[in-house]
């Protein structure tokens, strides 16, 4: 789904438990997204190279902190 944000328009996709199979790093809080967890995928329209896994609230902060 395309959502719009302050900084830009980005592609996010809920990624379920189910469908989690590999361990990811989130670039919101630098930790581990494990296989078997919940998670988003984001990336912003033509850059589907650059996607990144992210947990849901890391995400939902993203404009108050910086990714680490």
């Amino acid at each position: 789904m395309l959502e719009s944000h302050p900084d830009g328009d980005w592609y996010v996709r809920n990624v379920t438990g189910a469908a989690a199979m590999k361990t990811y790093r989130c670039p919101g809080c630098d930790h581990e997204i494990q296989p078997g967890l919940p998670h988003l995928v984001c990336w912003r329209p033509s850059e589907e190279d650059a996607r990144r896994h992210w947990h849901r609230p890391c995400w939902q902060a993203r404009d108050r902190r910086r990714p680490r």
